[in-house]
């Protein structure tokens, strides 16, 4: 066997949706079987069955010994392949719209007076395997489509460092699984431009607003030089991805011009992949 992925994450973040996108991608799926009989079956599967890709996903009806011997259940799933941790999250406002909206309980329902208590108890009891996460996906604003793309964004195995970047708006939160936030609020908002507000950062009249702006320009420099210094070295650390997001108020104008514009600059040396976090939200 040659590759091993564990899916988890908190309940209500996507486990069962990522584990489809995984059998669409050719890996053999097994969900919700106890951490500790894991390297057992796993030991089984590589002796009868000549698998190169496994997804197993985990959560927290495992026992709390269980989770808690999470490094001991890792160790053993590295003698059959290279073990990989996708470890998804979801701010907590949102896990309770989705509890509500499907009328289904949290798994922790019986031990918590709350939907929060048993939000914040979950997080504590998978921590250990948190901890050793490769992968972090917030899937707080993505869709079924949104999630898909990112998986194969940070599954990619070549040795070639994938450069991930997401424009947001901080009124929507910032991204949980960004490695770099940069902030350009400070600039003008096209968005007070009645001729401009219905347009995003694409569109070139709100381009050529900012690009006049003195602003705009040394900021753009700014993180481009960060970039164009730091992804050469951060691609021989043998990263796969590099999640750069940057945030304006809604997440339409401003982030999505600096985005498109540092894009332009990097794709000839990076493999880019965009991601307009609130494009469902644009005028």
């Amino acid at each position: 066997m040659k590759r091993i992925l564990i899916v988890t994450g908190q309940s209500g973040s996507g486990k069962s949706s990522a584990l489809q996108v995984l059998e669409d991608l050719g890996y053999y799926c097994i969900d919700n079987l106890p951490l500790a009989l894991l390297p057992e079956i796993v030991s089984k599967l590589d002796r009868e069955n000549n698998l190169e890709q496994l997804a197993l996903g985990v959560d927290v009806r495992s026992t709390h010994a269980d989770l808690q011997d999470f490094d001991g259940v890792f160790e053993q799933l590295q003698k059959h392949g290279t073990v990989d941790v996708i470890y998804l999250t979801t701010k907590d406002q949102e896990l309770i719209t989705r509890f509500s909206a499907s009328r289904r309980p949290h798994p922790l329902t019986g031990r918590c007076t709350s939907l929060n208590e048993c939000i914040q108890e979950e997080k504590s009891l998978l921590l250990p395997v948190q901890l050793r996460a490769t992968v972090n996906i917030d899937t707080t604003n993505k869709s079924v489509h949104d999630l898909k793309h990112t998986l194969l964004s940070k599954l990619d195995q070549s040795d070639r460092l994938i450069v991930i970047l997401q424009s947001f708006g901080y009124k929507h939160g910032i991204p949980l699984d960004a490695d770099y936030v940069f902030d350009v609020r400070h600039l003008p908002n096209p968005h007070w431009d009645l001729n401009l507000r219905k347009l995003s950062g694409l569109d070139e009249p709100v381009q050529a607003f900012l690009s006049a702006n003195d602003d705009a320009n040394e900021m753009y420099q700014d993180i481009f030089k960060f970039l164009e210094k730091w992804l050469p070295v951060f691609s021989k650390g043998h990263r796969h991805y590099m999640t750069i997001s940057i945030g304006c108020t809604g997440g339409q104008h401003r982030s999505v011009y600096m985005v498109d514009r540092l894009q332009k600059a990097l794709q000839a040396k990076w493999s880019i992949q965009i991601l307009h976090r609130e494009m469902k939200h644009w005028s």
